[in-house]
């Protein structure tokens, strides 16, 4: 069905908050999870609705015409959005890798061989070209995989709360798959050049279990209040919490396309064509966005970064 894929990695530039619109826990509002694992995800819905907006030509400075917009995302909602589908499908963002607090080198690029794993079936499923050799899982619930002495605070990775035995078994591995996402996943303008060469040694591959637990229980909690200008206290029910994913956190989803179903000028496009009038409004394949609520506070700026996958 689909002729033309790419792979889509957001890196979380600030906070980003996504919800999930229920409470289950102490946070009064949670971000998106996956329902099994209970990682941090977008779902596809949010990722097509922001891009949808962020390229609509009555809205911002959008290269596409209106004929090429609903032909790439189909109508809104009301507007005979039964009567044909867009061009464009956008999958599920997942994550891969997750900013933890490092008591060597302030932080590090967590991730599992779980997370990697699952990274490159999707990659293999779009025929994206990517090629790394991921190693087994580490041998027990207290060892992590690194590359070098960065992480390394008297002779253990200490994360959080918690320690790890470092295993340099597979270092070449950790930084080859480093090496590769400071290439082809982060945001390539010279204000990143810092954070593209500390990734290869600051990346640790953790037991699948405890990368889980980090990415449960180690997110940005954070506490609004509403102040009764008259008692400068806080407003009745005016107080609550919200769960976001921290900075420098890096995620992945699949963009999908197909013929249009209606012509654009005369004649359908292909799904090259359709793929490449979403590059055609980034630079150099690469797009600035916000996604997620708080907008108004500076939360949930993001850098879009498409990267080459390929056709069936």
């Amino acid at each position: 069905m689909f002729k033309a894929k790419r792979l889509l990695f957001i890196y979380t530039e600030t906070p980003l908050h996504v919800g999930s619109g229920q409470a289950l826990g102490i946070v009064d509002l949670p971000i998106q999870r996956e329902r099994i694992t209970q990682y941090p995800m977008i779902q596809a819905s949010s990722l097509k609705g922001r891009l949808r907006a962020e390229l609509d030509p009555a809205h911002s400075p959008s290269k596409l015409s209106k004929a090429e917009h609903l032909a790439l995302f189909g109508p809104e909602a009301g507007e005979g959005a039964a009567d044909y589908a867009g061009a464009l499908s956008i999958g599920d963002a997942h994550l891969l890798l997750f900013l933890v607090r490092s008591l060597a080198g302030v932080f590090a690029w967590t991730t599992s061989v779980d997370a990697l794993q699952r990274f490159m079936r999707l990659a293999h499923l779009i025929d994206a070209k990517v090629d790394l050799k991921i190693p087994p899982e580490p041998k027990d619930e207290n060892t992590a995989y690194v590359h070098g002495s960065t992480l390394l605070a008297g002779g253990s990775v200490v994360l959080e709360d918690f320690s790890f035995v470092p295993d340099q078994t597979y270092a070449d591995q950790v930084q080859q798959i480093g090496k590769w996402l400071a290439a082809n996943a982060l945001p390539q303008g010279d204000e990143y050049e810092y954070w593209r060469s500390e990734l290869p040694n600051k990346l640790c591959i953790l037991p699948k279990n405890a990368f889980r637990d980090f990415t449960l229980y180690a997110t940005e909690i954070q506490t609004h209040i509403k102040i009764d200008p008259d008692k400068k206290t806080v407003a009745q029910r005016a107080l609550w919490s919200t769960e976001s994913l921290p900075t420098d956190c890096l995620l992945y989803a699949p963009v999908l396309a197909t013929q249009t179903r209606i012509p654009v000028n005369g004649k359908p496009l292909s799904a090259d064509e359709v793929l490449q009038r979403i590059l055609d409004n980034t630079q150099n394949n690469c797009l600035r966005s916000q996604l997620g609520g708080d907008e108004t506070t500076g939360q949930g700026i993001v850098f879009l970064r498409f990267n080459e996958g390929g056709a069936a």
